[in-house]
């Protein structure tokens, strides 16, 4: 019943932004996708994944016309299929209470996790400043990196992910207040979506905390 509650909750709220911002069907889906992606995702609901594979088509076009590349590429070619990987993963790793088992990192996990974030985002961006039309190329490419380790560590079911999502956050909130500043299109329901996987992830690792608590 809790589910369903805040599911029409996010619903009502995307249709009223949408209103509010004149971003009536494009946007609107945005928000909503991207909300209820992140939200079934932190309960561990594997239909998560058919949200999440909607959200990447809607942000790679979204990203693609305001001059975010990287975001745009990695939505459409990474992200978009690793969402049907990750629905195909999580459904043969369900408890019986038909949600993901979850599991926990190592210090070695840790270790490889942060140099790759670190390695990958550096040379990405150098890549993204080639572009003459790029925006924001070294936030653009942080913003990218960290989000795929997140995507990654979801799919393999670590409980990290929602930090590493939570550090991503940040940088996320930056680039689409930057772009709504400037008044970049479909910049302000990026911009919701990104406050909204910031309190979202928050209530994911409380969540995926508590359940990892009583398995080990």
């Amino acid at each position: 019943m809790k589910n369903k509650i805040y599911t029409i909750l996010i619903i009502i709220f995307s249709i009223i932004c949408g209103i509010i911002s004149k971003d009536y069907f494009l946007g609107t889906l945005i928000l909503a996708s991207g909300l209820l992606n992140a939200y079934y995702a932190s309960i561990g609901k594997t239909y998560n994944y058919i949200l999440g594979a909607l959200y990447c088509l809607l942000s790679a076009y979204v990203s693609y016309i305001n001059g975010l590349y990287a975001m745009a590429i990695l939505s459409l070619i990474v992200y978009f299929p690793l969402q049907i990987q990750g629905y195909i993963s999580w459904l043969k790793k369900k408890d019986n209470n038909n949600e993901v088992k979850i599991r926990k990192f190592t210090l070695k996990n840790s270790i490889i996790i942060v140099s790759i974030c670190i390695v990958g985002s550096i040379l990405l961006g150098l890549l993204l400043t080639k572009i003459p039309t790029q925006q924001l190329a070294f936030l653009d490419s942080t913003s990218n990196i960290i989000n795929l380790c997140g995507i990654i560590l979801m799919n393999l079911r670590f409980q990290e992910c929602w930090v590493v999502w939570l550090f991503n956050n940040s940088i996320d909130l930056s680039i689409w207040l930057i772009n709504f500043i400037n008044k970049g299109p479909n910049s302000f329901m990026m911009l919701l979506v990104s406050i909204g996987y910031l309190l979202i992830n928050i209530y994911g690792l409380y969540q995926w905390i508590k359940k990892t608590k009583k398995r080990y």
